[in-house]
């Protein structure tokens, strides 16, 4: 019975269903099964291998943004009853997307991703000047700060944030990581960011690095 509704789970997360994730993680609660494998065989399996379809070309980003939803359904049932014992935080994260640029779908997806698997995500939403990531680091004192970027002529307001945080003594109290689409690796080295993700499933993977190694990111390789 318990396998039958971990695979209900995976089943209404791989069709964007997030009502039904949401009931069926709730009836996995009930049934007593514990919160940590709800999360990881029914949440995070599954969205693993939306991400292998995504990266071979299977299927695109509507189809992701719907599974991302889902998951998000789930989380919201789960996050209340995590045993105290289960250590699922890995650390905290500031994240928006820079000024003048109003785009947050990739931004919303990548948070969900990163919060799915142990992150405490900390959004300060759309078009936010740099003073106000800068104010975030201060307050927050996250160990890393997403930028994200959807035009090219918002990107360059990723430098600017750098810029700011240097400024302000903080560049060293937090690890830089940025993304959207007209950004590159080349060019996240160039404004002395810390790691560059293509795609929203490459966030799991750095923030992961970024933690565990005391060193930029953009000195390894991340082919």
């Amino acid at each position: 019975m318990n396998k039958n509704i971990i695979k209900e789970i995976q089943s209404g997360l791989i069709e964007g269903k997030a009502q039904r994730v949401k009931e069926k993680v709730t009836l996995a609660l009930s049934h007593g099964i514990k919160p940590e494998v709800i999360l990881e065989e029914g949440l995070i399996s599954p969205m693993n291998a939306i991400g292998v379809k995504f990266r071979s070309g299977e299927i695109f980003i509507p189809t992701v943004l719907m599974s991302s939803r889902a998951m998000h359904a789930g989380l919201y049932v789960l996050k209340p009853v995590f045993h105290q014992d289960y250590k699922i935080y890995k650390g905290t994260i500031v994240i928006g997307t820079v000024a003048g640029d109003l785009h947050d779908i990739g931004k919303n997806m990548v948070s969900m991703i990163l919060q799915s698997e142990g992150y405490y995500i900390i959004d300060l939403g759309i078009d936010v000047p740099a003073s106000d990531f800068v104010d975030a680091v201060g307050k927050y004192k996250p160990n890393i700060l997403g930028l994200s970027a959807l035009l090219t002529t918002t990107m360059n307001e990723q430098g600017e944030v750098l810029k700011k945080l240097q400024e302000a003594g903080l560049r060293e109290k937090v690890k830089v990581m940025v993304g959207g689409g007209p950004v590159t690796k080349k060019y996240s080295i160039e404004i002395g960011a810390d790691a560059y993700g293509g795609d929203l499933f490459d966030a799991v993977k750095i923030a992961d690095k970024l933690i565990a190694q005391n060193c930029k990111l953009n000195e390894v390789s991340t082919a």
